[in-house]
């Protein structure tokens, strides 16, 4: 069992372990990788305005739209956790966002979207739509951040499983 300052969640999604060379490649920027872990606590910890509900939406929403079926699995976990209802996570899941009826819920996703699969349509409309949908600059700046460490995230954990493969190839 790993210690609380110890524990990391890319480590235990894909079930890093010590004498693989994939765990050994992310202790070589040690420094890197307990970034990544603090800047995940970082953005879900609950002294942020942003709803805690809806970063964990936005954080299903994009590792689902790219595929990561790890994080997918974690982030949904979280959500249900977090109290939202089963129908809300599966409607996110399945990409019907446009269903949700909560104005400021369902900008926040769409900008999500725009951000996650096209980020030049993440331009100044897309900003002020989410302006006009009720969020302060303060969330907006928040979920602009969120999203772009779920950009790297997402991608950190399919680098990572790649290499993992290759190393089981091996």
């Amino acid at each position: 069992m790993q210690s609380a300052e110890a524990f990391d969640l890319i480590d235990t999604l894909l079930n890093l372990k010590p004498d693989s060379k994939t765990w050994q490649a992310r202790q070589f920027r040690e420094k890197v990788k307990n970034g990544t872990q603090a800047s995940y606590a970082a953005l879900f910890a609950s002294d942020l305005s942003l709803p805690i509900q809806d970063r964990w939406l936005v954080a299903l929403y994009a590792s689902s739209l790219m595929n990561s079926p790890e994080l997918t699995a974690h982030y949904t976990e979280q959500a249900l956790l977090a109290g939202i209802d089963e129908k809300l996570v599966q409607i996110v899941t399945e990409d019907h966002v446009e269903d949700i009826v909560k104005c400021e819920l369902n900008s926040v996703l769409q900008f999500t979207k725009k951000l996650i699969l096209d980020p030049i349509e993440g331009n100044e409309e897309a900003l002020l739509t989410l302006k006009k949908s009720g969020m302060s600059t303060q969330d907006v700046v928040v979920l602009g951040q969120l999203i772009g460490f779920l950009a790297y995230q997402i991608r950190l954990v399919a680098g990572l499983k790649a290499m993992q493969k290759l190393e089981q190839a091996a």
